[in-house]
């Protein structure tokens, strides 16, 4: 299969992106994807029984060699609060911290899935958040429709991030990530206003010679998703182009990057995600961190809306592109997360 290899600074355009998409869905653009509950592909097993999991993955890592597929089996065939109760039982049973014990038999790139697999998902989420800010300055992709996280990072660590914001960042960019990190976006639609934000966001851009960045921000920084969509609607009328097409003509940088960001999640979260895992396959080398991420975090949410969008954008399913552009147990792992072929 050819691949397209990765244009100068990809990874850092990456992680870049990476970062506004996880406080972009922090915001909570996404709220109305939390309206479509139990889109993911892993359920809450029936008949669980947390004791006797631990036994089994005592059982999988005892002795000579470890059954690998014994551990990803059940793991990937558990939900989130599932995991936490088998590591509680593992310590009670057995005297043994679950995870240290997975990561001492396991390695490479499943152990990096296993263990994430195994985090709370709060505290996923908030190490990704913190990984992506260091080396990158910030991101944008963490929890699109988990409004309890940022609560729970506001209360803990916003002081923190938007101390790193405000040190790493500056300008419209800095503003832009500013007011997502509030997590304050409106909800609804207005329809008295669609048309005035969409007639201003000409005015500031296409309608004038320079651009009026701060009206894209207030715009796009506030308002629901879903009025955001009317809105992109009749801009469209207006200007005779797509928002995107507008924002890439009068925006540069990490704030065009950001904007763009924000209009793709707007008009669809599956979409955005699709993308992003095509992207981290279908070039020259697999972007396994984002890989992981997505198919950890989307697994519950909305995975089976990502596949469908995959196959739709791309005439292929998510399930054949992992299977063959991973390999092993790893590959068996993410396929399970998957949940099957389209």
């Amino acid at each position: 299969m050819l691949y397209s290899p990765r244009p100068p600074h990809y990874s850092e355009r990456k992680r870049l992106q990476s970062a506004v998409v996880l406080i972009l869905l922090l915001s909570q653009i996404s709220l109305c994807s939390l309206l479509q509950a139990s889109r993911g592909s892993v359920k809450p097993f029936v008949n669980f029984n947390a004791k006797q999991d631990a036994d089994l993955l005592r059982k999988a890592m005892k002795g000579i060699g470890t059954d690998e597929d014994a551990i990803l089996m059940l793991l990937t065939a558990r939900s989130k609060e599932q995991r936490q109760e088998i590591k509680a039982a593992y310590k009670k049973a057995h005297g043994k911290d679950l995870v240290k014990d997975l990561k001492s038999e396991l390695g490479g790139k499943l152990e990096d899935l296993i263990v994430a697999l195994m985090s709370p998902p709060r505290v996923y989420d908030a190490d990704q958040l913190h990984k992506a800010i260091k080396p990158l300055r910030l991101l944008f992709e963490l929890t699109v429709s988990n409004q309890p996280f940022l609560s729970h990072v506001s209360n803990l660590e916003h002081g923190k991030l938007e101390k790193d914001i405000m040190g790493d960042t500056n300008g419209h960019y800095q503003r832009m990530l500013i007011i997502l990190l509030q997590g304050e976006r409106e909800e609804g639609v207005d329809e008295s206003r669609v048309e005035k934000d969409a007639k201003e966001l000409f005015a500031a851009g296409e309608g004038k010679f320079g651009t009026d960045e701060d009206k894209f921000i207030n715009i796009l920084g506030n308002r629901s998703a879903e009025h955001l969509c009317k809105v992109f609607e009749a801009y469209k009328k207006i200007a005779g182009c797509d928002i995107e097409e507008s924002i890439q003509g009068e925006c540069t940088g990490n704030l065009e990057e950001v904007l763009l960001a924000v209009v793709k999640c707007a008009k669809s979260v599956p979409g955005y995600f699709a993308e992003s895992l095509r992207e981290s396959m279908r070039r020259a080398g697999t972007d396994d961190e984002t890989l992981i991420r997505i198919m950890v975090s989307r697994s519950e949410e909305d995975m089976l809306d990502i596949r469908a969008k995959y196959k739709k954008m791309y005439g292929e399913s998510l399930y054949r592109t992992i299977q063959e552009d991973t390999e092993g147990d790893y590959g068996k792992a993410l396929l399970y997360l998957c949940g099957g072929d389209d």
